[in-house]
């Protein structure tokens, strides 16, 4: 593609994800699963440029505040460009309609650009909130939440996520000989801190056409999740319930700590996700675990099963808001159920799988959330009523959990009654997680 093609074809892209009510990942696969033409590089382009606006939105939505211009997806790519560096007579040039390239620019386009030509993305006069993309809604809580490293943590929301793979222990379980695999095949990983499984690539490649990606040695899945599955401590042999298993990330998880003995019930109110992660499953050569649809959290079968299982997990829907740097237009967008429905929901959830736990065994609630009312709040007013369950500090059982697999460092202080993983402390997606122990 044309260099005037590939900016065109990223103004489409853009369009595409603004007006669809989906994901953006959901919308730009898409997008170029109708545009086969597009190759790898002009695909890679084009993922940048959009990705890095949206990162970018809330202060680019500002500049174009103060000319009063609504906003369209040429407007947010030419505010984009000029304010990240390029020359303001370039990217006129590029605007004309030739080369496959945009149209050229309106007035009121070139009204915006003449506004950026002399001005940085982060203007001095900008609120803290639009200069680290708070959305309004957010800053209250996630104040109360951060303190005085909300800026900090806000601004490493606003980078790419680091790709992290998790070595599957039942094919694999050298993981300096996986890494020295990769590297041969051009991605350098290191070890992550935490997690005795993990690798964290040092800058982002192909995988899935990689042999041992093919052959089930790995998955892809950021080192945070990876520790909320082993704080599960789920044995060879046990009964355990992924509650809300989505694409099965932690039953994998959950499934190779078990050593492929026991049986796992992944459960999900969405069939068709749990259909996609049998092809995870098998890859991973696990055959214990069995996929149940529900209906909601008052299945019948859930009333069926109680106090039936050694171990339950609960990741629970939420906010999505330790997840922004992946993905960042849902600081701005509303694509599933608001606050004032997920507390209820999750509350719900909690008190319905709590249920499914036997007496001695745990629970395991996790969001990939960093708001209270979603994480501490829902646990305080749990255990309020719930006496027969406690917490089970992590520091109590870390050598027993994640210690187990191999010597790593606990990620929080030793008084601390729960996980809690951040972006910018951590180098993880944001994700929060509590252990529960049902009395004997």
């Amino acid at each position: 593609m044309t260099p005037a093609a590939r900016l065109q074809a990223s103004i489409e892209l853009l369009d595409t994800v603004l007006e669809i009510q989906r994901p953006a990942d959901a919308a730009v696969a898409s997008y170029l699963r109708g545009k086969r033409y597009i190759g790898s590089k002009d695909r890679q382009y084009l993922l940048e440029r959009v990705y890095g606006l949206l990162r970018r939105y809330g202060r680019l939505k500002w500049h174009m505040k103060n000319v009063d211009l609504q906003i369209t997806a040429r407007r947010l790519v030419i505010a984009d460009m000029v304010l990240t560096g390029t020359p303001a007579n370039d990217v006129e040039t590029m605007f004309a309609g030739v080369n496959y390239g945009p149209e050229a620019m309106t007035d009121a386009e070139r009204k915006l650009l003449n506004w950026c030509r002399d001005r940085q993305l982060e203007d001095p006069e900008m609120p803290e909130i639009v200069m680290v993309e708070c959305p309004p809604w957010a800053e209250k809580p996630l104040r109360l939440a951060f303190g005085d490293a909300f800026r900090d943590e806000l601004v490493a929301q606003t980078l790419p996520g680091t790709v992290d793979l998790r070595m599957n222990i039942l094919r694999q379980t050298d993981r300096d000989k996986l890494m020295n695999e990769l590297k041969n095949e051009g991605l350098k990983a290191d070890p992550t801190p935490y997690s005795p499984f993990g690798m964290r690539l040092q800058a982002r490649g192909s995988i899935a056409g990689l042999k041992a990606f093919k052959d089930g040695r790995f998955e892809v899945q950021d080192e945070a999740s990876q520790l909320v599955g082993l704080l599960l401590d789920a044995r060879p042999g046990m009964r355990v319930v992924d509650f809300c298993a989505g694409a099965g990330g932690k039953s994998l998880v959950i499934a190779a700590t078990m050593e492929n003995k026991g049986k796992i019930i992944a459960c999900d109110v969405l069939a068709g996700r749990l259909k996609r992660a049998r092809d995870r499953f098998t890859r991973a050569g696990i055959d214990t675990i069995e996929l149940k649809p529900l209906t909601g959290e008052n299945d019948p079968w859930v009333k069926r099963q109680k106090g039936g299982f050694d171990r339950v997990l609960v990741d629970a829907p939420c906010s999505g808001t330790g997840t922004w740097r992946r993905n960042p237009d849902t600081r701005w967008r509303s694509l599933g159920p608001g606050l004032d429905h997920l507390i209820p929901l999750q509350a719900s959830i909690l008190a319905r799988a709590s249920t499914l736990v036997k007496p001695g065994g745990r629970l395991v609630y996790a969001t990939c959330s960093l708001l209270y009312s979603e994480n501490r709040g829902q646990i305080e007013a749990f255990l309020a009523e719930h006496p027969g369950f406690r917490l089970v500090k992590p520091s109590e059982i870390w050598d027993q959990t994640v210690g187990r697999f191999g010597p790593t460092k606990l990620p929080v202080d030793d008084n601390a009654d729960d996980l809690v993983m951040t972006p910018a402390r951590h180098h993880t997606d944001g994700f929060y997680a509590c252990v529960l122990e049902r009395s004997a």
